[in-house]
């Protein structure tokens, strides 16, 4: 009888335990699915200025909803050559980090003007007001990516060039 009494307890310890751990992996498992899915993905429905006011935006609220969110989208949108010399996304988030790219990570506004743009490529100036109250000009590229897969024919960022200092808003 006693051997049966201790039965029951170790299996309704056992059915506890493992509802509390098919708990913990289910919200695991939602919130890190849901942590990336707000990430928009490159689409041939998405034109070339577009691309860059998605970089800039997310740059521009890096750590909402969570820490260096606005560097994954930006890298989201980086041509696989682009990708191949700044990569991988660790080594990317360094260099964005960086006292020549700083400015760009949770800016205060940013203004986007279009130099050039042809059937394949198409560059901006970009005008940026950073959190230290300085405005910096960029020239930023984007072309359409010819290589095969799910990126093809989709604006992607080929460029941007070292930020030239315009001098302090105040």
């Amino acid at each position: 009888m006693k051997k049966e009494k201790n039965f029951y307890k170790t299996s309704k310890i056992q059915r506890t335990t493992f509802k509390k751990l098919f708990f913990y992996i289910f919200v695991s498992l939602f919130f890190y699915s849901h942590s990336f899915a707000d990430v928009l993905k490159p689409s041939v429905s998405i034109e070339p200025k577009e691309v860059v006011k998605i970089q800039l935006s997310a740059l521009m609220k890096n750590d909402s909803p969570y820490k260096d969110r606005g560097i994954l989208q930006t890298w989201e949108f980086a041509h696989p050559n682009n990708q191949r010399f700044t990569g991988p996304i660790e080594k990317f988030t360094n260099m964005l980090k960086t006292q020549a790219y700083s400015m760009l990570i949770n800016h205060q506004e940013h203004e986007i003007s279009e130099i050039f743009k042809s059937q394949n490529l198409a560059t901006y100036e970009v005008i940026i007001l950073g959190k230290n109250k300085n405005y910096f000009k960029f020239k930023w590229q984007v072309e359409k990516n010819n290589f095969e897969g799910d990126r093809k024919d989709c604006w992607l960022t080929t460029a941007v060039s070292q930020p030239i200092n315009l001098g302090s808003s105040i």
